[in-house]
């Protein structure tokens, strides 16, 4: 009798303890969904207010140096003042238009080089054996291991006019006077082009990795040209990763502040060195802020295409 009183029950516990299983359950999918909107919000969304309220700003002899927004007077707010004057000025100065296009300019043709490098090593160390293929990747990232200004003051050594590469030309008969490299274009290229290089040979390689290879061979049964199937598969597959890659080195290089100034040393125009001109020399927060507001929403459409394809690549896997 105790038996067939207490069978009902055992039903009625084991649905209790499954539907606080999937309470927790339920709880912790909402927590892991939260950390990374709280991260984004402490850590992009309030910063990029702070610089837009400052970008509203007048700049004023004060620490911090610009205008308050909202005034308070016992405890109510009595003006509130948005000044668009820091805009007006970027759009009228014809310095700053030069400058974003140079920007936009060095960051583009940089992307082109390094994807015209990039492809061929990351399809190579595709096609390489098991064990070459990991020493060539811990090769790409082994300049990762070692300061990212050591890189750039090496390579000021490699160019300077009494440098590495002068020096060997030289003895070598090629020239007979140093070739002017360093505190030019070329100079921000070939640090750019080597910084970011990375960046754009790991999305490649982690694309071509998944490829199907029977694709390439089905063509070659069929007739294909080596080019043709490059140009009508391989190429086709693999844009994803070209996307990625490429987004990766124009977004920051658009920005790029250190290079420009110690291998372009102020004689090449990059918006993050005017950045650094305003907040740092000219002390100017609000015109620093409004340029960098606009910076931003230059580079707003190129991380929204790189948001979509990093979608896509992840349906995709």
């Amino acid at each position: 009798m105790s038996d067939s009183a207490l069978s009902p029950e055992m039903p009625s516990k084991a649905a209790g303890n499954l539907s606080l299983l999937d309470r927790l359950q339920e709880r912790w999918k909402t927590i892991v969904i939260i950390v990374p909107f709280v991260w984004l919000l402490v850590f992009f969304l309030a910063p990029f207010f702070i610089v837009t309220k400052i970008s509203l700003a007048e700049l004023a002899i004060s620490s911090p140096p610009f205008t308050a927004m909202i005034e308070w007077a016992d405890g109510t707010i009595v003006t509130i003042r948005l000044v668009f004057d820091n805009f007006i000025y970027i759009f009228e100065d014809p310095l700053y238009a030069k400058t974003y296009i140079n920007s936009i300019k060095i960051a583009s043709v940089s992307t082109v080089l390094s994807l015209l490098i990039g492809y061929p090593i990351a399809y190579g160390i595709v096609r390489s054996a098991q064990v070459t293929k990991q020493l060539l990747l811990f090769a790409i990232i082994l300049p990762f291991w070692t300061s990212f200004l050591l890189r750039v003051y090496a390579w000021m050594g490699l160019l300077a006019d009494q440098g590495t590469i002068n020096n060997l030309l030289i003895s070598m008969g090629i020239i007979e006077t140093p070739i002017r490299m360093l505190y030019t274009e070329f100079a921000v290229y070939v640090g750019i082009v080597y910084t970011y290089l990375p960046f754009m040979i790991l999305p490649l390689y982690a694309n071509m990795e998944k490829l199907d290879a029977t694709l390439n061979e089905a063509a070659a049964d069929l007739g294909s040209g080596p080019v043709n199937t490059f140009f009508k598969i391989t190429l086709p597959l693999t844009m994803p990763g070209v996307i990625a890659g490429s987004l990766l080195v124009f977004i920051p290089a658009t920005g790029e502040y250190v290079i420009p100034d110690l291998l372009g040393g102020g004689n090449v125009q990059m918006i993050g060195r005017q950045l650094y001109n305003e907040f740092a020399r000219n002390v100017d927060w609000p015109v620093a802020a409004a340029v960098a507001i606009v910076l931003l929403l230059i580079l707003v459409l190129p991380m929204a295409i790189y948001q979509y394809y990093q979608g896509k690549a992840a349906e995709g896997s």
